[in-house]
């Protein structure tokens, strides 16, 4: 019964990626691009200062969800980098495929917390917002022993990264309590209801169906970690330490979520394989189809 209800909840978004597919040679390649730039650019930082800003935050909610999610991508990094052995023999190849071990689609991230009982929204950009910058550092340290790209030019483009730039000032707006007004967040709110269904639609388009054909050890194992490791692990801590069911929820998706579809874009700076990354970012978003509805389950189980 609660499988069928995430099914149900979850196949409107799967419908919109199947519509992706479906469409893709009515745009150009240029165009798919342009979409997921508006997206990246526009729309999601909309959604995610909007989730953030629309509730009061207390310091204590930084204090918990930090530490957290910092745990959850250091893991990530860790028990990623068992795949070495069975990866490409340049260590700036195999570090661009790493990454995909911890980091996180930030879409999927909102598609599968709004499938859950008293879906906060806010908990998630919280948890966005303290994980991006650490993400990609630690994408950054790994990329960085033979990229091409400078690391303070990196890490400038990290801190202007609109996901980053979205959350952190929409958590202080939540922190300070002031109440933006109706005219002013309105714009907002309509750039934000957007962004799913453009990420949707721009996923199915851009995806590499195929991507599964070529599964094999080195993806395996970091599509493992992402997707079966990591939020095995999560929950598992959160049930020992009676993590109240809001936050372990947010927290196990968050742990079960796909990796970034921007990763190959870091990878291809520092001069890294980038088919390589695209084809893991495939391969994780795919998987996911199976892995998530599996987890919210779990936790739906465990609430």
């Amino acid at each position: 019964m609660i499988f069928a209800t995430i099914l149900q909840g979850l196949l409107p978004s799967f419908l919109m990626v199947i519509l992706g597919g479906a469409v893709r040679k009515r745009l150009s390649e240029n165009a798919w691009q342009g979409l997921d730039r508006l997206n990246f650019e526009i729309l999601f930082p909309a959604l995610i200062f909007v989730a953030a800003s629309g509730r009061e935050i207390a310091i204590s909610d930084v204090v918990r969800i930090a530490p957290a999610v910092w745990a959850i991508l250091g893991i990530g990094l860790v028990l990623g980098y068992g795949a070495r052995h069975y990866g490409p023999e340049r260590f700036l190849d195999f570090a661009g495929g790493w990454q995909t071990a911890w980091r996180f689609n930030t879409a999927m991230g909102f598609i599968a917390v709004a499938v859950l009982p008293g879906a906060d929204f806010g908990i998630l950009a919280v948890a966005v917002g303290m994980a991006i910058p650490m993400a990609n550092l630690l994408a950054v340290t790994a990329l960085s022993r033979g990229g091409s790209l400078g690391i303070l030019a990196t890490l400038k483009r990290i801190a202007l990264n609109p996901f980053l730039l979205a959350s952190v000032s929409g958590v202080l707006v939540g922190l300070s309590g002031w109440k933006i007004p109706a005219p002013i967040l309105a714009p907002v709110e309509m750039l934000s209801a957007a962004a799913i269904p453009v990420a949707l639609i721009s996923i199915g388009a851009t995806m590499d169906w195929k991507a599964l054909a070529r599964l094999n050890r080195f993806s395996a194992i970091l599509c493992g970690v992402k997707l079966m490791a990591l939020p095995a692990v999560t929950f598992a801590v959160c049930m020992m330490l009676s993590v109240e069911s809001g936050l372990m929820g947010v927290l196990v998706v968050f742990a079960a979520l796909p990796t970034a579809s921007a990763a190959h874009v870091l990878a291809s700076g520092f001069g890294a394989d980038r088919r390589l990354v695209a084809t893991l970012i495939a391969q994780s978003t795919l998987l996911s189809a199976l892995t998530l509805p599996l987890w919210i389950a779990v936790v739906m189980l465990a609430g």
